[in-house]
């Protein structure tokens, strides 16, 4: 049950949001993350800013434990992602356009409190600087440099998003299937990120790659980041996650038929030393496609 707490929680991050909450409730850290399941330095770590945010489940999670409105924090998430991908220039104008509501609330105030003072008391206003000093905030003078040559038509290249840090998940195998484990965190959660600014895909997820059957394309130790968005197609680098005990191997991956038309799935080694393997279409329980290899010199 929601309580008027509540009225704060529109101001600041989610991160913010959940501090200030589980503050109010005299909840530790290590209650909120035993009920969400996760570590103690996860919370932590979101509340200040300094984890990419979690995934809906968890917010969802969050939110009915602590007793907030459903989607309070769902919903203000969205927002905070929406921000994120737009980039540094969507940034400057939202805190512009706060900067100018902020302007107009003191504006409607201070002429408020001057009605009725007479036809002269507006003039005074603005010879004392007040009222020009609020009307320069609602209407500030474009200054920049950048913005100067976007309106000489020199439009300047600025980064178009702000990097996304990619939960990077154990370790995969490039030789045969075998025993993996993502540690049984939630969604987009991890103990270790890496960003990545060209990747615009919120459940993207690394992988750091274990043997040399994907040699020479793929060294052990690469840290391979895939899209669960991107369409698989027949040669497509892909994390395969197996029906069987969820292994996991990575693989060049190729779709065939058999002679009796069962759809088959051909998991394919770069390295020729290692032979390829065949698997049932249902065998296959998730193919995610590679989109960025990331590899220390």
């Amino acid at each position: 049950m929601a309580d008027t707490h509540e009225s704060n929680l529109n101001n600041g991050t989610v991160g913010e949001a959940i501090r200030a909450r589980r503050t109010h409730l005299g909840w530790s850290l290590q209650k909120l993350a035993d009920h969400v399941g996760c570590a103690k330095s996860y919370i932590s770590e979101v509340e200040t800013g300094r984890r990419a945010l979690p995934s809906d489940d968890v917010l969802a999670k969050i939110e009915s434990f602590m007793m907030l409105a459903p989607r309070t924090l769902v919903e203000r998430a969205a927002w905070e992602r929406g921000v994120r991908a737009g980039g540094p220039s969507v940034e400057r104008g939202i805190d512009q356009l706060q900067q100018q509501s902020e302007a107009g609330r003191k504006l409607a105030a201070l002429l408020r409190e001057h009605m009725g003072k007479g036809k002269n008391a507006l003039d005074e206003l603005y010879r004392a600087g007040r009222l020009h000093g609020l009307l320069g905030e609602l209407s500030p003078a474009e200054t920049s440099a950048a913005e100067s040559a976007r309106r000489a038509g020199n439009i300047a290249k600025l980064p178009r998003k702000l990097p996304i840090e990619v939960p990077l998940i154990n370790a995969v195998s490039a030789g045969y299937p075998r025993e993996f484990t993502d540690l049984s965190y939630p969604a987009r959660v991890a103990d270790e990120y890496v960003k990545c600014p060209d990747i615009d895909d919120p459940d993207a997820f690394a992988a750091r790659v274990v043997g040399d059957s994907m040699m020479p394309d793929y060294r052990q130790g690469d840290v391979i980041v895939f899209s669960p968005v991107k369409p698989v197609k027949n040669g497509s680098d892909c994390f395969v996650r197996l029906e069987r005990d969820a292994e996991t191997t990575f693989k060049r991956v190729y779709f065939e038929k058999s002679e009796s038309g069962e759809e088959l799935i051909r998991l394919q080694p770069i390295n020729n030393a290692y032979s390829p393997k065949v698997f049932p279409r249902e065998d296959i329980a998730g193919l995610y496609v590679a989109v960025k290899a990331i590899r220390e010199i």
